[in-house]
């Protein structure tokens, strides 16, 4: 768990209530969730919480959730910026394992010793959380006034700028922090105590990152700044670059610093990205949209809210919210959903439920009084799991092994061996399901660094798992009847989570004598204990043989695929008789 170290006068100071004990303040951090560890040598404050809420990894983060605490701050605020003064130049010889960039400049800070170890402390917290150590992202910071910028070029027009580039390990030299000579990059990494620290980052690339000025090179990211452009507690104007793997973290950890410097009095100015296909204005400070409804905020909770209240508890935890009616009122609250707006700091909310620990954290989780149900209940299974577990014991009598398989894939497995092609999922606008997609071919929930090349995705539909299973298990005795109720998901950016997930039905008939009507047959006696009607009209897939391929029609409504395996997706998974095979939703069956 994150610690964070809080000068308590600081904190008095940044969120105007000096009348504040450190008793008072200890339990205010305790109600956000902050826990009091202890002091340093020093006198600090030692605070421990959940890593969730990183804009709390300084006490500028920590004075503004007190802030929203108190009511002294309500709704979402974003800091005022300055037309982009500065471009970044990312030119092509930037490392393939390192190609994003993201920057911004502050101007005018009123910083001290306090404020520049704060900022260190908030460099050194993101790095090891959301940086990964600085894996997927690294923060350097400069004096703005050492930089010399060059003409911009192609959209930068009259703008100032900096280059971001691949340099050779033996190439330009360069002074780093606590050194007073001249190193190359590669140097650096051998002779340097920060360099041979974070050597392991880099040593396999075959050019190093790196970004000049019009002087020269002055920082070597991920691993060490220039000596030329190192902050002082003196220093007013800054200019903060973040490279990575993933633009998406490093202009998040950019939002975070750059609310941290905004509350030291800092004029956030923005500063144009230009990659060769595309230039990007950044800081990126949208505002996220998620939903919630009334019914399920009073539900988790436990307690009755007034419209108007949840609305003030939204606001006083830093979001904005409107119901989705004129009069919250005049609707039942079985049917009122809160739209909410959330600040671009805020990298936690992912989910509803998100929303919902924000209403309560306002509201006070201490002041919630237990109280027994209304209705005394007993447990019981849910429908959906019943509705599975029937479904599971019917195909098992119907002469299927059941499987359970990993929900993780490759785009491999998933698309390309099974004949489908990957829907692409990149780019900036909104990501939904193509609705006439072929039955596995939605667009993938992809991890963004995986551990194993086998497993980058979560599977869109199961078929892929159990041709694998078909494939590993060539050497087995004929036939095998397998199927499998399990996980699938896609990316769907209308949904809150952004992911759209159900269970799914899938079996495979593989024998010498499998074919289209053996499968049916078993989905028919499927269909006929659960009392749904079943229809298969023809249809095309690329996963199945023409002419020997249906939709699966269940009370109406098109749910799944049916059909024999096409011969090259036997031939992929090297099996050498016929496989017949189906997959469907099982909400279909309740």
């Amino acid at each position: 768990m994150p610690v964070v170290d809080v000068d308590p006068d600081e904190l008095r100071h940044l969120t105007g209530h000096d009348e504040k004990d450190d008793e008072e303040l200890k339990e205010d951090l305790f109600a956000l969730g902050l826990e009091y560890e202890g002091e340093t040598e020093d006198g600090l404050m030692q605070l421990e919480f959940a890593p969730d809420r990183l804009d709390r990894l300084s006490v500028e983060g920590v004075a503004r959730s007190l802030r929203y605490q108190y009511g002294d701050d309500r709704g979402v605020y974003l800091p005022s910026t300055n037309d982009a003064d500065w471009t970044i130049e990312v030119e092509e010889s930037v490392p393939d394992e390192r190609p994003y960039v993201t920057g911004a400049i502050v101007r005018g800070l009123d910083m001290d010793e306090a404020g520049l170890d704060s900022l260190i402390q908030l460099q050194e917290k993101l790095h090891a959380t959301m940086g990964r150590k600085r894996a997927k992202g690294a923060i350097g910071v400069h004096d703005l006034t050492m930089l010399k910028g060059g003409p911009a070029t192609g959209d930068g027009g009259g703008q100032k700028s900096i280059r971001y580039v691949g340099v050779e390990p033996d190439g330009d030299t360069f002074v780093p922090l606590d050194s007073n000579r001249e190193l190359t990059p590669g140097e650096v990494l051998t002779e340097h105590p920060t360099g041979e620290t974070y050597a392991d980052l880099v040593a396999d690339y075959e050019r190093f990152p790196a970004i000049y000025d019009d002087v020269g090179l002055f920082s070597f990211p991920p691993v060490i700044n220039g000596k030329r452009t190192e902050v002082e507690p003196d220093s007013r104007d800054l200019f903060i670059e973040m490279t990575g793997t993933d633009q998406w973290t490093i202009d998040k950890m950019l939002n975070i610093v750059c609310y941290a410097l905004d509350a030291r009095g800092g004029r956030v100015e923005r500063v144009d990205v230009e990659y060769p296909d595309r230039t990007l204005d950044r800081p990126d400070l949208s505002v996220s949209h998620k939903s919630v409804s009334h019914q399920r905020i009073e539900s988790l909770l436990g307690i009755s809210l007034d419209p108007r209240e949840v609305v003030d508890l939204m606001e006083r935890a830093g979001l904005d919210a409107t119901a989705d009616v004129d009069d919250p009122e005049d609707i039942d609250p079985e049917e009122l959903v809160y739209e909410t707006e959330v600040p671009p700091y805020r990298v936690d909310v992912l989910h509803p439920l998100d929303l919902v620990d924000d209403v309560g954290r306002a509201y006070g989780f201490n002041d919630l009084e237990p109280r027994y149900p209304d209705v005394g209940t007993i447990g019981g299974r849910h429908e959906r799991s019943r509705v599975e577990d029937a479904a599971r014991d019917a195909l098992v009598g119907l002469g299927f092994e059941d499987m359970l398989d990993f929900h993780m894939i490759s785009e491999a497995e998933n698309y390309e061996r099974m004949g489908l092609d990957v829907p692409p999922v990149e780019g900036e606008g909104d990501v939904t399901p193509d609705p006439d997609a072929p039955v596995g071919a939605r667009p993938p929930v992809t991890i963004t660094e995986p551990y194993s090349e086998d497993y980058t995705m979560v599977r869109t539909w199961a078929l892929p798992s159990l041709t694998m299973v078909l494939e590993r298990n060539t050497h087995r005795a004929y036939p095998q009847d397998l199927a499998e109720i399990g996980l699938a998901a896609a990316r769907d950016d209308e949904k809150n989570t952004r992911v759209s997930e159900h269970r799914t039905v899938a079996a495979v008939l593989a024998r010498t004598d499998a074919t289209y009507e053996d499968a049916k047959g078993k989905l028919q006696a499927l269909c006929r204990a659960f009392d749904v009607d079943l229809e298969t009209p023809p249809t095309q897939h690329p996963s199945f043989i023409d002419g020997r391929t249906a939709s699966v029609v269940i009370d109406g409504e098109e749910v799944g695929v049916i059909g024999e395996l096409h011969p090259r997706v036997l031939v992929e998974h090297d099996l050498e008789l016929p496989v017949a095979g189906f997959e469907f939703r099982l909400s279909a069956l309740r």
